[in-house]
C-alpha cells in the first residue's frame, strides 16, 4: 500500500472517548508564576490577567503545568546545563509553559485566541493532538536476509561493515523511542529488556514494535538483526495519562533519563493549522524542548513527517521556520528524516515532506522487521511493509548510534548533536538520493564510508606509489613505487634492514634487479594510516611485460606474503620473503611489478572487476591497495614539564590576515597509535561556540583559553573562524603517546584554509627522545 491516506483516519477505538484537547500557553519570560497545579489562583494579584473571566467564558478549563514529571527546580539546572553546553542556543523560561485543559463544549481555537490578547502571554495554540504515527504500510535471524536497509551502499547503510568495529552495534549508548505504544515482549525483542520510561503503553502497539526491531531486534535464532544490537533501549509514551497527550512533556521526561551522546528518536508527526502529518517541532513548546535536548547533548532524530509537504513554504505566524534560506528559520538541533524508495537510486517516495531542513534520508518501504507495523499486539508477528519516515527514522537513528558507539569504543568521547548531524548529512558520507535537487531529503548515511574517513577508526593499509605518497587519491606517478623491493638472496631480518627505522624508509633505490637462473626474494612493504592495526594482511605480487597500459590481462602471478601484523601510526612495515622461484623468471628484459595487499576489513580490489574500464582508471589512481614498480631482470618520549603531565607541547601561531579580519579554518591532521590523546589549546575568541561540537571542552576563563579534544587518527577541522587582522593567536597542540609506543616517530600537522584553499601549514614528527640526541 502507499500513501498516508490508508491510515490517516484511524484512530485507537477509546481515542475519542479518553482524549481531551488542551490549550499550551506560554507566558513571557519575565512572568512569575508558582510551577504547580491552582497557578491560576496568583494571575490576578501578580497582574498576569483574569482567569475568572477567562472561565465564565469558557466553563471547566483547568490550568496545569505542561512539565509535570520533572520537579521545576531540575527544569531549571536542565535549562543552566545546556546553557554552559552549548552558547549559541537561546533557551526560554520553560517554567512559563502551561496547559489548559478543555472539556466538551469549549472551543479550543477560541480559548487560544482569547488567551493570546493578554499582553503577559507570548504565544497560545492548540495543542497537536493524538496524530497517527509517521507509517504508510502496515531466516540463525532467517529474515536478516530481507534487511536490505542494513546492506553495503548505495542500497544500504553499510550495518554489517559497522558490526566489524568495536562499537558499531551501539554498545555503551541509550537509544530512546517515543511514541504511544510497543510489544517489549515480542520473540525477538524481550531478551532486549526494553523499559518505558514514562507514560502509558497505550496503543499504535506494532508500530512501536516495528521501529523497535529495527534499532535492537535480538541477535538471536528468531526473526531478523536490530541495526545496534548493543545499545540499550527504553521508550517514552506520548500519551501521559489516560486523557492527556503531549510530545514536549515526553521528551523532556526522556531526556533527564539520558546522557550527553544518547539518542532519542522523535517516531511522532502532528497536524497543526489546516496542515497534516508535519515534524513535531512545528508546536513551539515541542521545539523548545527539542532545543533543550540537543543543547544538552542529546541526540533526537526526527521524522520529518508523511503530508508530501514542502516544508520551506511552511509558515508559523507568517514566518517560515523550517526553510534554511528564511530569516525566520529556526535549528532545534535535530536530525530530520524523509523516506526514499528501497530500490537504487533511492528517490523521495511522494509522501514523504522535503525541503531544506530535512538531512538524512533512508528506505520508507519495504523495511522488514518485527510486528506488524501499526495496532497489532502480537508477540510473534513479523512484517516486510513497514515505511513511511516512521521506517526511514529509524534506520538513520541506528546510523547516529552505531557512530557514537564506534566513537566512544575507538576515541574515548561521543559527537556532540550537530557535530554528529553534520556528519550523517554530509554528502561525502553517504548515499545522495536519486535526483537531489528535486527529491530534497538530505543523505543517506553509509556506516562505512563515516568509520574510514570520519572516525578513522578502521585499518587502511596502503602501498606507496612513489616517496611521499600519503595513500590519498593523487595526480602523481604510479611507477616509482619504494615499496617492492627484489633481493637475489633472502634477508635475515627485513624489518630490520627496510621497515621503520632503518634508514631506508624513503628509499626507492633499493632491490630493482632480479637476477635470472636463481630464486629471488621480493619484500613488500606497507603503511596503515588508520586508527587500528592491521593483522596478517595479505600482499600479492605480479610481473607483468613493459607496457604504458598495464591492465590485469598482462599480469602474471609471482607469489603472495603475509605481514604479520602492521600497527596503526603509519609504522613502514615489511612482509615475509615471497619466493620467486627461477624457473617462473622470464627472460632478461625490463618488467614491470604489480602489487596489492589486503586485510578482510580493508580488501585488494578484485580483478574481475577491472576489465570495466572505468573501474580500471578509478582503481589506478585512487585505490591505495595497489602499486606499480618497474625494475630489470640480469645476471615518541615526552620531555619533562609537559603540560599536562604526560603530553608532548607542540606550540604554534595561528595569524590573521595582514590587511583585514577574514574567516580562516583550522584543520589538525594526525596519524597516532591507537590510545593516543590529542588536546588543541586556543583563545576562546577561536573556540568560542565550539562547545557545542566538543563533548569535554575545558575552558579557563581567567585566561581565557579553551582545550579541546580531537581525533588522534585522523582529520579535525574546527569550523570557519574569524581572525582578526594582524593577529597572532598563540595555540599549542597537546600529544600524548603511549608509553609502550614511544619508541617510533609519527606526524601531526595543522594547516589553514582559506575558501578551501590550503594557505599555511605546521608539521611534526615525533620521534624517539634517542633519534633527537
Amino acid at each position: 500500500m502507499q500513501g498516508q491516506a490508508t491510515h490517516s483516519s484511524v484512530r485507537p477505538p477509546d481515542e475519542s472517548a479518553v482524549y481531551r484537547p488542551r490549550v499550551i500557553v506560554k507566558f513571557h519570560d519575565h512572568v512569575s508564576l508558582p510551577y504547580e497545579e491552582g497557578a491560576e489562583r496568583e494571575f490576578e494579584p501578580r497582574g498576569v490577567g483574569s482567569w475568572t473571566r477567562l472561565v465564565e467564558r469558557f466553563p471547566g478549563i483547568e490550568l496545569m503545568p505542561l512539565y509535570r514529571d520533572l520537579p521545576p527546580e531540575q527544569l531549571v539546572r536542565m535549562v543552566e546545563l545546556a546553557g554552559e553546553r552549548d552558547r549559541s542556543a537561546r533557551l526560554p523560561n520553560m517554567l512559563t509553559y502551561f496547559a489548559i485543559g478543555c472539556p466538551a463544549g469549549v472551543e479550543p481555537d477560541a480559548l487560544a485566541t482569547a488567551l493570546a490578547t493578554w499582553p503577559s502571554v507570548q504565544e497560545a495554540y492548540v495543542e497537536g493532538g493524538p496524530t497517527v504515527p509517521p507509517q504508510v504500510n502496515p531466516l540463525d535471524d532467517p529474515r536478516q536476509v530481507n534487511q536490505g536497509y542494513e546492506d553495503a551502499a548505495p542500497g544500504g547503510i553499510n550495518v554489517e561493515f559497522a558490526w566489524t568495529v568495536a562499537g558499531g552495534d551501539g554498545a555503551g549508548i541509550q537509544v530512546v523511542d517515543l511514541e504511544r505504544g510497543w510489544t517489549v515482549n515480542h520473540e525477538d525483542l524481550a531478551a532486549a529488556a526494553i523499559t518505558v520510561i514514562s507514560g502509558l503503553n497505550q496503543d499504535f502497539h506494532g508500530h512501536g514494535t516495528a521501529v523497535l526491531g529495527e534499532l535492537v531486534a535480538v541477535d538471536n535464532a528468531l526473526g531478523g538483526v536490530g541495526i545496534v544490537t548493543g545499545a540499550g533501549a527504553r521508550v517514552v509514551s506520548q500519551w501521559r495519562t489516560a486523557s492527556t497527550y503531549s510530545t514536549a512533556e515526553a521528551i523532556l521526561s526522556a531526556v533527564a533519563a539520558l546522557n550527553f551522546g544518547d539518542v532519542l528518536l522523535l517516531e511522532a508527526q502532528t497536524t497543526v493549522a489546516g496542515s497534516s502529518f508535519l515534524p513535531v517541532e512545528v508546536e513551539t513548546a515541542v521545539y523548545d524542548a527539542i532545543r533543550l535536548a540537543t543543547a544538552l547533548g542529546i541526540v533526537v532524530v526526527e521524522a520529518a513527517g508523511n503530508g508530501g509537504t514542502d516544508l520551506d513554504t511552511f509558515t508559523a505566524g507568517g514566518v517560515q521556520i523550517l526553510n534554511r534560506a528564511s530569516a525566520g528559520f529556526r535549528d532545534s538541533g535535530a536530525i530530520m528524516v524523509g523516506a526514499a524508495t528501497s530500490t537504487t537510486p533511492h528517490t523521495r517516495l511522494g509522501f514523504s515532506n522535503f525541503g531544506s531542513r530535512i538531512d538524512c534520508y533512508a528506505w520508507g518501504e519495504n523495511v522488514d522487521t518485527t510486528g506488524d507495523g501499526w495496532q497489532g499486539t502480537s508477540t510473534t508477528a513479523y512484517t516486510s511493509f513497514f515505511g513511511g519516515t516512521s521506517g526511514a527514522s529509524p534506520i538513520v537513528t541506528g546510523a547516529a548510534v552505531s557512530v557514537q558507539g564506534m566513537a566512544q569504543a575507538q576515541l574515548g568521547y561521543r559527537y556532540s548533536p550537530r557535530a554528529l548531524r553534520a556528519i550523517l548529512s554530509d554528502p561525502a558520507n553517504g548515499t545522495a538520493s536519486g535526483t537531489p535537487a528535486t527529491d530534497r531529503i538530505g543523505v543517506m548515511p553509509d556506516l562505512q564510508a563515516i568509520a574510514t574517513t570520519v572516525l578513522n577508526v578502521v585499518e587502511d593499509i596502503y602501498l606507496r606509489d612513489f616517496v611521499g605518497d600519503s595513500g590519498d587519491p593523487h595526480a602523481g606517478a604510479i611507477s616509482a613505487s619504494p615499496d617492492i623491493i627484489v633481493r637475489p638472496n633472502a634477508v635475515a631480518n627485513p624489518q630490520a634492514m627496510f621497515g621503520q627505522g632503518s634508514g631506508t624508509e624513503n628509499d626507492d633505490t633499493l632491490g630493482f634487479e632480479a637476477e635470472a637462473g636463481q630464486d629471488n626474494y621480493i619484500y613488500v612493504r606497507a603503511r596503515n594510516r588508520g586508527g587500528v592495526g592491521a593483522a596478517n594482511p595479505v600482499a600479492t605480487v605480479y610481473w607483468s611485460p613493459v607496457a604504458t597500459l598495464v591492465t590485469p590481462n598482462l599480469w602474471t602471478p609471482i607469489g603472495s606474503g603475509t605481514i604479520p601484523a602492521v600497527p596503526s601510526g603509519n609504522q613502514l612495515t615489511v612482509s615475509n620473503a615471497i619466493v620467486w622461484p627461477a624457473a617462473a623468471i622470464p627472460a632478461t628484459g625490463h618488467y614491470c611489478f604489480v602489487g596489492l595487499i589486503g586485510t578482510p576489513a580493508d580488501p585488494a580490489p578484485g580483478l574481475a572487476a577491472l576489465s570495466d574500464w572505468s573501474n580500471f582508471t578509478s582503481f589506478i589512481r585512487n585505490n591505495n591497495n595497489v602499486t606499480w614498480r618497474n625494475f630489470n631482470v640480469v645476471n615518541n618520549v615526552p620531555p619533562s614539564g609537559g603540560t599536562p603531565p604526560g603530553f608532548v607541547e607542540l606550540p604554534f601561531l595561528a595569524p590573521g590576515a595582514p590587511d583585514e579580519a577574514r574567516p580562516f579554518v583550522l584543520e589538525v591532521l594526525a596519524r597516532l597509535p591507537q590510545g593516543a590523546r590529542l588536546l588543541l589549546e586556543a583563545p576562546m575568541y577561536l573556540l568560542d561556540g565550539l562547545e557545542e561540537w566538543s563533548p569535554v571542552m575545558e575552558i579557563d576563563a581567567k585566561r581565557n583559553r579553551g582545550r579541546l579534544p580531537l581525533n588522534p587518527h585522523g582529520r579535525c577541522a574546527l569550523r570557519e573562524t574569524l581572525f582578526p587582522a594582524e593577529s597572532q593567536s598563540q595555540l599549542r597542540l597537546l600529544a600524548d603517546i603511549p608509553e609502550e609506543l614511544r619508541r617510533n616517530a609519527y606526524d601531526v600537522a595543522v594547516r589553514q584554509l582559506w575558501q578551501g584553499e590550503e594557505v599555511g601549514r605546521v608539521t611534526w614528527r615525533l620521534s624517539p627522545l634517542e633519534k633527537n640526541e
